[in-house]
């Protein structure tokens, strides 16, 4: 399973960095959102729970273009039907999407965090480390497992831009909640990490909550 996790996973980073079609849009997406609030809401920066609130939700609506075309290749040159007939288990297909997902997800981060930074964030990023990390790595695990659970299942629907964003959004609430009201302390001009430890734990108990219920059931999404 590793092995046949390891080749489908391989393809798909190999095919975004030769078309790149996920992570440029995510990442410009997300450039042109902070330049709107930037100058929509008419300040100089923000800080506490409107930048926590500004940033996930800018990065939430960033992952549903990924998350719209994780299985745009397969879909569109027919190779969902050889990934069904090969010889393996299911899972490692469920495995190699999410895992693109969380790579396309840090990439995101990579180029999103010094924007919102350096437009919009009043603090010093720096202070926010390193337990901004552990908050973007648990939320980028959750986001990968269901993103890639939604977009199995929309797969082979003829209205996948609107599936996917009406499965998705309502799961993610509460992986939201909690990845905002985590990183609203990180975000004030002195940055405090009171409560991080229970918002942590919500945010690990949402990602093994997900991760075993997508694994369960994503055998039976791919079926006709």
């Amino acid at each position: 399973m590793i092995r046949a996790a390891g080749a489908i996973l391989r393809k798909d980073l190999l095919l975004e960095l030769r078309t790149k079609e996920s992570v440029p849009a995510m990442a410009l997406f997300s450039v042109m959102v902070f330049v709107l609030f930037h100058f929509g809401l008419d300040r100089d920066s923000i800080d506490g729970s409107l930048a926590s609130g500004v940033f996930w939700v800018t990065m939430l609506l960033a992952a549903v273009l990924a998350v719209v075309r994780l299985f745009a290749a397969e879909r569109e040159q027919g190779g969902i039907e050889g990934l069904l007939l090969a010889p393996v288990d299911r899972t490692s297909l469920f495995l190699a999407k999410g895992t693109a997902l969380f790579a396309y997800l840090v990439a995101l981060e990579v180029v999103a965090l010094p924007v919102f930074s350096l437009l919009l964030l009043g603090p010093d990023l720096l202070d926010a480390m390193p337990e901004l990390l552990a908050v973007l790595i648990l939320a980028d695990l959750g986001l990968a497992a269901v993103g890639a659970l939604v977009a199995a299942l929309a797969a082979e629907s003829r209205a996948r831009e609107l599936i996917v964003p009406l499965l998705l959004l309502p799961l993610l609430v509460p992986l939201l909640i909690g990845a905002a009201k985590a990183t609203e302390p990180l975000f004030r001009p002195e940055a405090a990490t009171e409560h991080l430890g229970r918002w942590l734990g919500l945010l690990s108990l949402y990602d093994v909550v997900f991760l075993l219920l997508a694994v369960g059931v994503f055998d039976y999404l791919l079926e006709d």
